[in-house]
Parts: structure tokens; sequence; C-alpha cells
């Protein structure tokens, strides 16, 4: 029934190696279209997501620069670049951010450049942020400041300069000011 072949196949050299076909066209004989590359995560970065799991509890502070995901339970304050709440985490303490979304729990102050709390989350506390997003269904318990970035002061005029121009301004208006040698101006903290 099954005969073997009388003369041996040629060998292939031991250095070559098949050749697997490419990973995005299908092989031969296969109709497939190649899966779809998951989408990025809206806070990923090129530091990457440091995540604090569902079954963990933490008691302490945390601070960095870098992003943060929690979706355990951290008793302590949290002080992070980016930091995400997830719908099971849990801070009991204040949170500082420049990006910040809650989905979970949250008891304490908290403060951002960016906050947005999503319809599951729930937030005890006040909170300072320049742009602040709260979905409907959010509970929220508190205040709100809404903080700027500052701008320079103005620069107060020096007291001779003040005088000068208090004596012009109070000088009748058919009298010319009397022109004074340039002055210097010394700019000094009073």
């Amino acid at each position: 029934m099954f005969n073997k072949p009388k003369s041996p196949a040629p060998e292939r050299p031991s250095t070559a190696l098949p050749i697997p076909p490419l990973p995005d066209l299908p092989s031969p004989g296969q109709n497939r279209a190649p899966a779809p590359a998951p989408a990025p995560s809206p806070i990923a970065s090129s530091r990457g997501l440091s995540t604090l799991s569902s079954d963990l509890q933490f008691e302490g502070n945390v601070s960095g620069a870098g992003d943060l995901q929690i979706d355990g339970a951290i008793k302590g304050d949290v002080r992070v670049g980016r930091l995400i709440v997830g719908e099971t985490g849990a801070v009991e303490g204040n949170v500082t951010a420049d990006y910040l979304e809650v989905r979970g729990r949250i008891v304490g102050s908290v403060s951002g450049k960016q906050v947005k709390l999503i319809s599951t989350a729930y937030v005890d506390g006040d909170i300072t942020a320049e742009q602040l997003s709260i979905d409907i269904g959010a509970y929220f318990q508190g205040r709100v400041l809404q903080s700027r970035r500052e701008a320079p002061a103005p620069i107060a005029p020096a007291p001779r300069q003040a005088q000068a121009m208090a004596e012009v301004e109070a000088a009748p208006a058919h009298v010319a000011p009397v022109e004074d040698k340039p002055q210097v101006i010394d700019l000094k903290p009073v």
C-alpha cells in the first residue's frame, strides 16, 4: 500500500530555514483579514502606565511624575503627573495630578489642571482645577475653586516716577509740565 521511495530525497543544507509569511499577509491557503490593532489607552505615554490592581490595598503616600491607574485602594495622598481612578479604585486622601480622570471613589481634596468626573465617580471633597468636567450621574460633595495660570504681576511705578506723574496730572491744563532730565528708575521690591 505505502511504499517508501527508493531514492532518498535530497537533504537541505542545515543553514537554510523556511521563510515564514509576513504577519500582515495571509499564509497560502488562508483567507483571513488581519486583526485590527488595539486602541491606545487615553493616557498612555512614553513613560508607561503603572497600575495598582483591584486586589491591592496600599497605605501611605504615592508621588511621582509618571502615569498611574488605581483600581485598588489607597489610604494616603497621591501626587502624580496623570491619574485614572478606575471604577473599583478608591483613594482616601488628597489627590494632585495634571490630568485626573475619576471613575471610582475619592474622599479628600482634588487638585489638577484638567479634572474629569465620569458618571460612576464619587468625590467627597473640594476640587481645584483649571478645567472641570462632570458627567451626569457622578456624585460630588464639596466646593469647586477654579484656578488659572497666573499672569506676571504689573510692575508698580517707582516712587519718584509716581510722584512726577501725580504732579503732571494735578497741573492745570494751560500750564505745560516741567521737563526733567531723564530719570533712572530703580526696580527693587518694596
